[in-house]
């Protein structure tokens, strides 16, 4: 079923101890491409998607759908990408930023002008400035309440609270994404070392709010309840539920 792109690379150790044998694309994709992915959750293949999906959104979380609506589709607000973002020990970080709502850069020669250096959020290989997306942030003092969600946003339209401790805004985007013996794949904050990205109430069900919850797995690779599995464009039809029993 899957066999159409995958790809040569075996034994790529991505994330943690756990190694990508399996020749899923979607994983390879994802973390070494850079390729926007669907995140479909392991227990009732559902998805992940901002709850607002416009760029001026920032302070606003991300919920579990089980129906790809149009709106939903042409905004893109069903893809993610899982982007580098340095390293925690020998672990690589990354961010997960929606491709939703992304902000196109700005002119060459414009950034300077802000006399911050910041405008300018790195460029790709072509040279051209990449776009600033906005990222999963979490809150500084989850998981101790269920009321401790998510938003979406870039580094410095988020709120208050969801900013980092240390005087740098992404403290509190940063995760660590780990392989899973099962083919998934979980992220872990790396302000929270002992949470994980699950849901509200411990409910996987549709619309359900994302939040951080206790890592009950007690490791990086987290439990199968908050296992997602990333899926390319192209794989989104597949009663994923079905497939992963």
């Amino acid at each position: 079923m899957y066999t159409q792109e995958r790809t040569t690379m075996s034994n790529l150790v991505v994330g943690g101890p756990v190694a990508v044998n399996s020749y899923d694309n979607a994983i390879v994709a994802a973390l070494v491409e850079n390729r926007p992915v669907m995140l479909v959750h392991a227990f009732n293949g559902g998805y992940l998607r901002p709850a607002e999906l416009r760029e001026e959104s920032h302070d606003k979380g991300v919920q579990l759908a089980t129906a790809l609506d149009p709106a939903t589709k042409e905004a893109q607000g069903h893809l993610w990408y899982i982007t580098p973002a340095g390293f925690f020990g020998q672990r690589p970080l990354y961010f997960l930023e929606s491709a939703a709502g992304q902000v196109s850069p700005e002119p060459s020669g414009t950034s300077a002008s802000t006399g911050t250096g910041t405008a300018d959020a790195g460029r790709g290989d072509d040279g051209m400035p990449k776009p600033k997306r906005r990222r999963i942030t979490v809150h500084q003092e989850a998981p101790k309440t269920t009321a401790d969600t998510v938003q979406v946003g870039l580094p410095d339209k988020v709120a208050d609270k969801w900013r980092g401790k240390n005087g740098a805004p992404e403290d509190t985007q940063l995760w660590v994404v780990t392989v899973t013996p099962w083919g998934g794949i979980t992220f872990v904050p790396i302000t929270h070392p002992d949470a994980i990205l699950g849901f509200k109430d411990y409910a996987v069900t549709p619309n359900s709010e994302v939040r951080l919850t206790y890592n009950w797995g007690g490791d990086f690779t987290g439990t199968v309840i908050n296992t997602f599995y990333p899926r390319l464009p192209n794989e989104w039809n597949v009663p994923y539920h079905h497939v992963f029993t």
